[in-house]
C-alpha cells in the first residue's frame, strides 16, 4: 500500500431532516446501540457522534435527506449471526411500533433479506432509518 493510501474510514456522515437528532438518539442510540460522543459545542444543536467500534463514527447532521430510493449505504458488521439477528428484531420491533424515529422499512427477521443476492453476499440484512438513510448489517467476526 502507497504511504498516501488511507488506511481506515474514520467517519461516515448521514443526512437528517432539520430538527429531527432527537429522533437519531432514539434510533442509533437506544435501539441500535451506539454510543453518543461528545460533539463541538458549537454544534450541538445541529449535529450528534455516535461511535461504531474502536474508534470509528456516524455523524449526523441536517441536510436534505437523500432519495428514498437509494442503493448508497454504509454495512455495520456484528461478530456472530446471533447478534445480527438480535439487531434485526429490535429494529424490526421498534418500526412495527411505529412513531417519528420508527425505521422506513426493515427486513423482517426470517424472512429473505431485501439485498442482491448470491453466494458472495454474507449473512445480512437491511433497514431504512426514520430518514430514509439505507443501511445495512452483516456478520463478520472480528
Amino acid at each position: 500500500m502507497a504511504s498516501y493510501t488511507p488506511y481506515a474510514i474514520q467517519h461516515i456522515n448521514l443526512s437528517v431532516p432539520e430538527g429531527t437528532l432527537h429522533l437519531a438518539e432514539e434510533f442509533y442510540g437506544e435501539v441500535i446501540g451506539f454510543p453518543s460522543d461528545p460533539v463541538p459545542s458549537l454544534q450541538k444543536d445541529s449535529l450528534r457522534w455516535f461511535r461504531v467500534g474502536g474508534g470509528q463514527q456516524i455523524h449526523i447532521s441536517f441536510d436534505t435527506p437523500t432519495r428514498p430510493d437509494t442503493r448508497a449505504h454504509p454495512c455495520f458488521s456484528l461478530p456472530t449471526p446471533e447478534a445480527l439477528n438480535a439487531l434485526q428484531t429490535r429494529i424490526w420491533e421498534h418500526r412495527s411500533k411505529g412513531g417519528p424515529a420508527a425505521a422506513l422499512a426493515a427486513d423482517q427477521p426470517g424472512e429473505e433479506n431485501s439485498g442482491s443476492k448470491g453466494v458472495e453476499y454474507p449473512t445480512r440484512f437491511f433497514a431504512r432509518d426514520y430518514a430514509g438513510n439505507r443501511l445495512e448489517f452483516n456478520v463478520h467476526p472480528q
